[in-house]
């Protein structure tokens, strides 16, 4: 007999063990909906203590449309001589003690003990991995339109240069065309010396909105705050690394112990970012062993930042290293070759510089530099 408690003590005290361990809330109840037992997690999710729980119906954890459902699902149970695991993985929402729901992921399984039918389900709490999705969904959009606009901004500059340059040389043929006119008589040469002066003076002013528009996308006037670097470089490799895993790419992480804080434009930087990541996956396709290195570390006295982005692919030739950040150069079979140029418009506009270093047998490297801001310039708001 003195066995039997014992045995019966040590399996309670096992069960008490597992409730105030388990990382998800688990919940026993009977088979009329009545909870036996209320882990230390469910307690923490609910907001409930167990002895407000145990000996009430489970249903009261749930919004009021689903406690209809429950008490369907338990008429159902009741009649059924099945005995397996039900509604695996099934998201539903929950109810905490103070009236506010939440997604969960809920799993439930069923025993027999002692003639009586228990369900213990596993309650995983999502509502920080919904916030998650929604944070990197909106991050996805930002960068999306950020990298359209940057695009058109580098290409409307580009092209404001190719095209600055023969409306000036159309006002000066314009103009020689004039001084030739002065040269010559006839009933209609005033008109024609009028009708080419009109023309150069429309040349010169379609010239001037031209170099307004190049100034206007070279200055990239843009909001620019303090963020953290590593947070900033994780939540583009998220986006960045997509679809890496399972072409076999390994991914490493080299940060300073202490992140440091750079004053930038967010998204713009994690576009150059997950632009610099994407590359070198796409490099690494037929690589053996694919192998891609992420690292930041302080340089120039503390006054900068070098972020590194390191592929094991075939490296980039010479001939096209050294053009690589002019518009329109590409390695690649498809696209237009503005990604690097318009990495490059973004760190400089940061006050910064990007470069690569590539070798056949090892690699490419892309760096960039962003401005570090120390601890006492993040104290003082006059810095």
């Amino acid at each position: 007999m003195k066995t039997s408690k014992d045995k019966l003590s040590r399996s309670e005290a096992h069960l008490r063990s597992i409730l105030e361990t388990v990382p998800d809330a688990m919940i026993v109840s009977d088979e009329m909906g009545i909870v036996r037992s209320f882990s230390a997690t469910a307690e923490h999710i609910f907001g409930y203590r167990p002895e407000e729980v145990i000996g009430t119906d489970v249903k009261f954890l749930m919004p009021q449309k689903a406690r209809e459902q429950h008490d369907d699902f338990v008429r159902h149970r009741r009649g059924s001589e099945e005995r397996r695991i039900v509604t695996p993985g099934r998201i539903a929402m929950a109810q905490r003690k103070d009236g506010s729901t939440f997604p969960m992921e809920v799993q439930v399984g069923e025993m027999e003990w002692e003639g009586e039918r228990y369900f213990t389900a596993f309650i995983r709490d999502l509502t920080d991995r919904q916030n998650t999705e929604m944070r990197m969904q909106e991050l996805q959009a930002e960068l999306a339109y950020m990298s359209r606009l940057t695009a058109m901004g580098e290409m409307g500059s580009t092209l404001a240069h190719e095209i600055n340059q023969p409306l000036t040389a159309i006002a000066s043929y314009l103009n020689g065309c004039g001084l030739i006119l002065d040269r010559m008589e006839g009933e209609h040469v005033a008109m024609l010396k009028l009708a080419v002066h009109e023309a150069a003076e429309e040349a010169l002013r379609a010239g001037e909105v031209i170099r307004q528009l190049r100034e206007f996308v070279a200055r990239g006037e843009t909001e620019h705050r303090i963020e953290d670097l590593q947070r900033l470089v994780e939540e583009a490799s998220a986006l960045g690394l997509v679809g890496a895993k399972e072409k076999g790419v390994q991914v490493e992480f080299d940060f300073p112990q202490e992140s440091p804080q750079v004053i930038v434009n967010r998204v713009q930087i994690q576009q150059v970012l997950i632009n610099l990541l994407r590359n070198a996956v796409e490099a690494m396709h037929d690589a053996r062993n694919p192998f891609l290195a992420i690292q930041a570390r302080v340089v120039q006295d503390g006054t900068l930042v070098q972020v590194s982005v390191r592929d094991t692919g075939p490296g980039i030739p010479p001939e096209v290293l050294s053009k690589l950040f002019t518009p329109f150069t590409t390695t690649k079979t498809s696209g237009m070759g503005v990604g690097l140029s318009i990495c490059r418009t973004i760190v400089e506009s940061h006050g910064g510089k990007i470069w690569a270093d590539s070798d056949p047998a090892v690699g490419t490297t892309f760096h960039f530099t962003l401005r570090n801001l120390d601890v006492e310039e993040v104290a003082s708001p006059e810095s």
